[in-house]
């Protein structure tokens, strides 16, 4: 299974979360301090909340595509580096409480987007100070932090 992903950047989470939560008709998937994501069936859409700045404007964080392999994420990376396109991998990498891999690309209008893989979730890694995963993505087609 695949879905879209849309990240988005909020200044007032719980306000988000409950706005979201009636919007879908469902409750996050997952809550983190800072952090929430909805798993929204239909349409199928993974609908990621972090926490901004206090009186920020929502805005756009990143875009992706979640795929169900590894395979998939290669595949990917294969598929768009034969297209042109310039794209930067992380593999193993702890983003938004789960260990992925990923692909990242920047679109022109500079928007990144990622194809990954969720390998593990925080809540089956134990509460590991050493290896906790970090609440939201960082990487971009340039690896260098998405702000």
């Amino acid at each position: 299974m695949s879905r879209v992903q849309l990240a988005l950047r909020v200044a007032d989470l719980e306000g988000s979360i409950a706005f979201y939560a009636k919007l879908f008709g469902t409750e996050p998937a997952k809550r983190r301090p800072g952090y929430a994501n909805f798993a929204i069936t239909e349409p199928p859409l993974k609908l990621v909340l972090i926490e901004g700045e206090p009186g920020e404007d929502t805005r756009l964080d990143h875009l992706g595509v979640e795929v169900a392999s590894t395979g998939q994420v290669t595949a990917a990376t294969t598929r768009l580096r034969d297209a042109g396109l310039a794209a930067f991998e992380e593999n193993d990498t702890s983003c938004c409480y789960a260990v992925q891999d990923k692909v990242w690309v920047t679109a022109p209008g500079k928007e990144p987007w990622e194809v990954y893989v969720v390998k593990a979730d925080a809540d089956t890694l134990g509460k590991s100070a050493a290896g906790a995963p970090e609440a939201c993505c960082t990487g971009t087609a340039t690896g260098e932090p998405s702000a």
